[in-house]
This record gives structure tokens, sequence and C-alpha cells, in this order.
């Protein structure tokens, strides 16, 4: 049986993203055209074929076929009530009815439920799949199969950055990537200012991993600044330092988001695990990667079997695209300035357009940004060199459009309201020093941002990085600065920028702004809770920082205990020099992992879970680990 052959119908998903009473938003990825598609939504009185308008389709390549369904009207759906959905087409009566273990046991049907008051809620970032850590999405999965009925399931799952690594490949997913554009016959892309023409002469054969950052990613010379000296140096422009395998072209990202999702495509590939062409250092490193990936891949199933039942939502970090993008105003300058890195940070964003940002708030892309993607998707390719050129063309304008959007970010409708941020590309740029840190947001989006909390009793952020982190190594990043190495320890975090944390902080303090928030945070490998109140106020806020990270990945073991003890003694709640940071009237209390004593750090990979009472406030956080085992955060001692 030839591999076109073995493919099966359904490629990737579905998987449920927004969904509320106005709105139903389904996503897969299917190998063929399908016509005539027909939705059923059980106990929501709605059975009927599809209007084009309904029906969004993007070819991703000769054997592969992206749809979003997206139904909204007033009412659509009724709200705690226990829904079940059903998608047929003229060629297919039921299109998931032979997708291997879909439904939870006991069931036939793929159910959900719409919770307009949050009560519970998943969320979490990281994840990468050569991790050594275990997966949490399948625990989370584990879980949902355990309860007694949808109604008691979360509202929402809400993936806050770092969906996929597209900066920090393994050299065995880099060969299943190569495997999967040729299965799908996955579109062809022409270079520009790159030492290949085109992607077809990209080589995905063992022997030729591990060497990106030496002999395809694009380098830049700048200024280096401290307080003391300047220089230059000739820096990567993606500067992860584990750039051996980043991906460059489209279809390499659109790989590596199916290889994320599809258990099938891991079915019909083959990846050998002894390989020649490598030096001794990267054999191993090959043999290790291939086997975290085999456990990766064994828990897909029931990651596609959560995405199918519990709307999930998302919203990119750095990794989403490379490392340290958009850190400082100097990188800016850099990425953007060259032809080919540019493509590179564009063909990223296309893709987490295409794989997240459209599930998320889809009309916010109907009126720029989808005309331009269906145009790219749609232009034909041709032998002649104008045809390529006109294809690349239309890419490149799409890629402008992308850098220039500024809608990323969107809210849901639910009590308490879901705030979703955007800290990747409208950044608060440095005026000093262009090489410093970049505030996350700037002042318009700030402004904008606390325009969304006017009139809301208590609201739920999601940010993908700590508004409150942990203050040492915020400490740490902020010395490296000043010695001229923002970019070799990330330092990016709320506080690095003055303008950026003192209206962050005005808009907390506020009157007028919510008696409660809960901020919901990954990016940093580790997890943690805190309480915090304004010094020498009685009345609120009461904000609680709630940090899950990562969901398959971890910090260095080694390292993160001596941080949080450090912590611990240089800036706990009683600590003078508290009172010498910008944080300096807020009150920050770390919760107990499990109880521990002076632990307040939990490092091990996991999903969060936050229970809220009826008036928004969190009455338990967990996080549950890739073992099942919980991690729960106690509230701090009162004294």
């Amino acid at each position: 049986m030839s591999l076109e052959n073995a493919l099966p119908l359904i490629i990737a998903g579905p998987c449920l993203r927004h969904c509320d009473q106005q709105h139903f938003t389904l996503w897969f990825v299917s190998r063929e055209r399908l016509s005539q598609l027909h939705l059923a939504i059980i106990n929501a009185g709605i059975d009927r074929k599809l209007s084009s308008e309904e029906v969004h389709v993007v070819k991703l390549g000769q054997e592969a076929y992206q749809y979003l369904i997206r139904i909204s009207q007033p009412e659509l759906l009724p709200n705690d009530t226990v829904l079940s959905y059903q998608l047929g087409s003229a060629q297919y009566a039921d299109l998931f009815a032979a997708v291997d273990e879909l439904t939870y046991a006991g069931k036939s049907e793929l159910e959900f439920i719409i919770k307009p008051q949050v009560d519970n809620l998943l969320h979490g970032s990281c994840r990468n799949p050569h991790h050594h850590s275990g997966d949490a999405l399948v625990s989370a999965d584990t879980q949902l199969a355990q309860l007694a009925s949808p109604e008691l399931r979360p509202a929402l799952l809400m993936l806050s950055g770092d969906q996929v690594y597209v900066d920090d490949i393994a050299g065995p997913m880099l060969y299943a990537i190569g495997q999967v554009i040729d299965l799908l016959g996955l579109n062809q892309e022409h270079f520009t200012d790159c030492n290949l023409t085109n992607s077809e002469q990209i080589s995905y054969q063992p022997a030729a991993m591990y060497q990106r950052h030496l002999n395809l990613l694009p380098k830049t010379q700048y200024k280096a600044k401290t307080a003391i000296k300047r220089w230059y140096i000739n820096h990567p422009i993606f500067t992860s330092s584990i750039a051996e395998n980043h991906l460059v072209s489209l279809n390499e990202l659109i790989a590596l988001y199916l290889l994320s999702w599809s258990p099938e495509l891991w079915e019909i590939i083959d990846i050998p695990k002894e390989v020649s062409g490598l030096s001794k250092t990267n054999t191993l490193r090959w043999q290790r990667e291939w086997t975290h990936l085999l456990e990766f891949k064994s828990g897909l199933k029931q990651v596609r079997r959560l995405f199918a039942h519990l709307p999930t939502y998302m919203i990119f970090d750095d990794h989403d695209v490379t490392d340290d993008w958009n850190l400082t105003a100097r990188w800016e300058m850099a990425a953007y300035s060259h032809p080919f890195s540019k493509r590179i940070i564009g063909n990223a964003l296309i893709a987490y357009t295409l794989f997240q940002g459209l599930g998320n708030a889809p009309t916010k892309f109907d009126a720029d940004v989808r005309p331009q993607l269906d145009a790219l998707f749609n232009e034909q390719e041709t032998s002649t060199q104008d045809g390529l050129s006109a294809k690349s063309a239309v890419q490149d304008q799409l890629i402008d459009e992308l850098l220039h959007f500024e809608d990323w970010h969107y809210s849901l409708q639910t009590s308490p309201k879901i705030i979703v941020l955007d800290t990747r590309t409208r950044r608060w740029r440095s005026e000093s020093n262009l090489g410093k840190p970049s505030g996350l947001m700037d002042w318009e989006a700030l402004m904008e941002f606390q325009a969304e909390l006017v009139n809301q009793p208590n609201v739920i952020i999601v940010s993908p990085a700590p508004m409150y982190g942990v203050k040492l190594i915020e400490t740490v990043q902020r010395m490296a600065t000043f010695c001229g190495a923002s970019l070799l320890v990330d330092a990016e975090n709320w506080m690095a920028h003055p303008g950026t944390a003192n209206t962050l902080l005005s808009i907390f303090q506020h009157r007028k702004t919510p008696e409660q928030f809960v901020i919901l945070s990954g990016d940093v490998h580790y997890s943690f809770s805190y309480d915090i109140s304004i010094r020498f106020r009685d009345a609120g806020p009461a904000i609680y920082q709630i940090t899950c990270s990562g969901i398959k990945n971890q910090f260095p073991e080694k390292l993160l205990p001596y941080f949080d003890k450090f912590n611990g003694w240089l800036y706990g709640h009683f600590s003078p020099l508290n009172f010498f940071t910008k944080r300096k009237r807020m009150s920050i209390r770390g919760r107990r992992p499990n109880g521990a004593r002076s632990q307040r750090l939990m490092n091990m990979s996991g999903i969060g879970q936050v229970e809220l009472a009826a008036n928004g406030a969190p009455t338990k956080i967990t996080v549950l680990h890739a073992d099942m085992s919980e991690t729960e955060f106690l509230p701090p001692r009162r004294r």
C-alpha cells in the first residue's frame, strides 16, 4: 500500500475552538476536499447543511485541507446543557466515525458543554515534544475520562503560549517533518538572501541535522552597549541556544503543527533509531530525542480526544515564532531588515494564524488577513520564474499584513470575563538603549486593556509571561541587561521596562478597575501562585498570580531549588528589599505547594486547574502532573 493510500480521511482534529452561546467553531484537517458539509448538534436544534460563509477551507497541500467550521448567531447553543455534534459531507455521513479512540468509554457521541459561568478551567503552556518530561495534556484527558458526567468538566482549556517550539526541533522530528512534507504534498517556496534558492533544496537526511545555526540561519552585526562601553558583535538573529534545527519554511511549520496533534501521521512515517552521518555526540542526542518522541507519540490519541470535547483557546508566546521574538528594538531592526529572517518569522505567523489564531476569534481576521491567506494558498505554483515570483510576492504581502496586525488579543464573554493579552507584537521599545528589553505592551495597548476592565467586578487575565514573577530571577535578568546580555538570559518580564511596569501597576491600583484579578500565565517552565494585595489599603483589589508551566517542559532541575531558596531569603514577604522594587506598594505572598514550609516553586510538567467561586475568587489552585499526581498551592499563612 502506498503512503498516499494509507492516509486517513481525518489527518488532524477535530478540535473545538471558540464555543459559547453565540458561536460554534470546529477545526480539523482532511486528506481531501469535502462538499456539502452537514452539521448536527443534538440538544441545540441544529441539523442542517452549512453555507459557504460557515466553512473556511485552506488547501495546505495536495493531500491536506484545513477546515474551520464557524457558526455565529444569537442564542445558537444552550448554556449548561450536554451537547453532542456530528459532521458529515456528501461523500461521508460521519466524518469522524473512523477516527480511532475519539469518544470516551461508553459514549458514541462527541460531547461538550457551554459554561458561561467559569467554575473550573484548565490552563498551561510550553509543550515541547522531545523534552524528557511527560505530556500533561494526556493527564488532562485521563481526568476527563474519569468524570461521571460532562457537567463536571472544566469550562475550557486555555493554552497560554509555546504550543509549538519552532526554534527547538529534535533531529528525528525534523526528519519526520521532511517525510510529512512529501507525504501531504505541502507547497514549496522561494527564498531571498539565503544560501538556498528554495525550500526544495533543504535536506532532511540525518547527516544534515543540527547545522542550521551554522550554514542556514542569518546573522547580523550590531552594537552591544553596557553602562561602561560599546562594541560590535556578529550575532545570530535567531538567538536560541538550541536553534540547530530551527524551522524556516512554511511547509515545515505546517508539518510541525500536524505532527504535534496527529497520531495517524506518526503511524505512517518511519524514523530510524540508528542513523549514520552524525558525530558521536549528535548520534547520542538523536537516539535520546527518538526515545522521547516515541513517548510523545503514544499520548496523541488522548490529546486529540481532549481537544474534541473541550473548547480550547490559544495565544502565542516567543517559541511559537522564535526565541527572543521582539525582545529588544535592536533585535527587531536586525530581524525585519533581513529578507530571509523576515520570511522565517512571517512563516511562523502564517502557521500560527492557520492553526491557532483563526480559531480564537475568527471574525477578527475576515477583513484583511483571511483574503490574503486564501490568496496565498490558492495561488497556483507554476514552473515559470514569473509564476514563482508572483506566489512569493503574495506570501510577502501576507507577512507584511500579519506583522502590522494589532488584533491578536481577544476576550471571552464569560463570568468572570476572560481577557487574553498579546504580549509579543505591541511592545514598548526602550528609548534610552535599543538593546534594552522592550515593555511587553505599549501604552496604547495597555489603555485598551484598561478599557476592557471597566465595569467588570472580576476578571481573568491571560498573560503568557507572569505579571508578578520571581523577583530574584528578574534581578538576574536586570543585571544581565546592564552588561549588554539581555538576549542571553531572555530578559523580558513585566517589570523590565519602566513605562510598562508603572502603567500596569497603576491599572491594578486604580479605584475604578475590578476588585478581583486572576492572572493565568506560563512561559517560565515552573509553577507557582501568589496572593497579592495593595499595601496600606483596606479595600481591594485582590490579585492572584497563577503560573503553570510547562505542559511538557521543565526548568533545569538542579538550578531551580537555589533560585527558590535565595528568592525567599532576599525577597520574602517581610524583606525590606521589597521596598526598593517597582512593586513596593504591593504585598505579595507565595502559596505553598502541598503545604511545603519554605518551597514556593514547583518544577514538574503539568496542566493547571483552577476552581472558582461564584464571585470569581479561586477556591482551589492545583497542577495535575503527567504521572496523575497533583500539587495544590495552599494559601499563605496569615500572621
